[in-house]
């Protein structure tokens, strides 16, 4: 069986890290689109090119918007990824390149030259909302976009206590995505928690694990003791979770579709992402929203990534 093509928008990130070891272990990846989020653009671009350089392939990487389309975000996450996005560990100057050719035109470009890839978006979606506004057509040259995002029922993870991190850094960029892609998967913050790996079936992949473990367990450390001072239990990997959904579809044993918006202009909700459970707006269902996946098939998914 062939692998599935992936072009990946993301804004790396630990999780996001072990999201593309993930991807690289399961797919061929065609691009890694870079956006602002987690951390400054700067770190984002050069976080994905020290991905690139440890699992050793020429995956090209295009550098992207480095602030939101139009407000300033609010906040970042260096409180939990470190200032560097990758726990400050202090890698070295990565060898990677990246392309002069900017996220929002590659992105255009490889879904021209790779008709029915699979877009998986592990960040905010700047770049991908910029694409569609220079070609409205893109969502036909789509197989399934996969996003990363939202609190499908208010518990988010930001100070706007409804909205989620990768929608809340951008809501006018969700907005143009949620409106232009008539179905999208969405994995929302609050699956991932369902979906935490036990810590020590987690430990235990990690001493099991090639140099790709290895470099995860030191990444990881920020980020893990973050999720432990907020009372959160295991190991939370929302966008292995992501891209866990994209790499397998059969991998979900239960979903809801819905339609799905981006509150815009709350004072207390802006970011948020509203669900019309009960069909009460009359518009179609937009989004396919994950709600369990098999844990099992997911945990041998990233033991593989992961070398254990």
């Amino acid at each position: 069986m062939s692998k599935p093509q992936l072009l990946i928008d993301t804004d790396p990130g630990v999780d996001d890290a072990l999201a593309i070891l993930m991807a690289h272990a399961h797919a061929d990846v065609l691009g890694l689109t870079i956006a602002a989020g987690n951390v400054g653009l700067a770190h984002t671009v050069r976080n994905a090119r020290t991905l690139v350089d440890l699992v050793g392939t020429p995956t090209p990487v295009f550098a992207g918007c480095p602030t939101p389309l139009v407000r300033m975000p609010e906040e970042d996450a260096v409180h939990v990824h470190g200032v560097d996005g990758l726990g400050d560990v202090g890698f070295a100057e990565p060898q990677a390149v990246a392309s002069a050719e900017h996220a929002a035109h590659a992105i255009l470009r490889l879904t021209r030259e790779h008709p029915g890839l699979t877009l998986v978006a592990l960040g905010p979606l700047t770049n991908l909302a910029l694409a569609l506004r220079l070609d409205p057509a893109l969502p036909q040259r789509v197989t399934r976009l996969v996003v990363m995002g939202g609190a499908v029922t208010g518990q988010g993870n930001t100070g706007k206590i409804p909205a989620e991190f990768n929608i809340g850094f951008d809501p006018e960029a969700a907005h143009v995505v949620f409106e232009a892609f008539p179905m999208f998967d969405l994995v929302d913050w609050e699956a991932t928690l369902r979906h935490a790996f036990i810590d020590e079936d987690f430990d235990a992949w990690l001493a099991a694990g090639d140099k790709r473990a290895a470099f995860f367990g030191q990444v990881f450390g920020t980020a893990r003791a973050f999720n432990r001072q907020r009372g959160r239990r295991g190991v939370i990997a929302a966008d292995a979770l992501a891209m866990a959904v994209a790499l397998d579809p059969d991998i979900v044993t239960r979903s809801e579709q819905r339609h799905v918006a981006v509150e815009l202009d709350g004072r207390l909700t802006r970011g948020a992402t509203v669900v019309d459970w009960l069909g009460r707006l009359g518009q179609p269902a937009n989004a396919r929203i994950v709600m369990e996946v098999d844990q099992a098939r997911f945990a041998a998914m990233v033991r593989r990534a992961l070398g254990a």
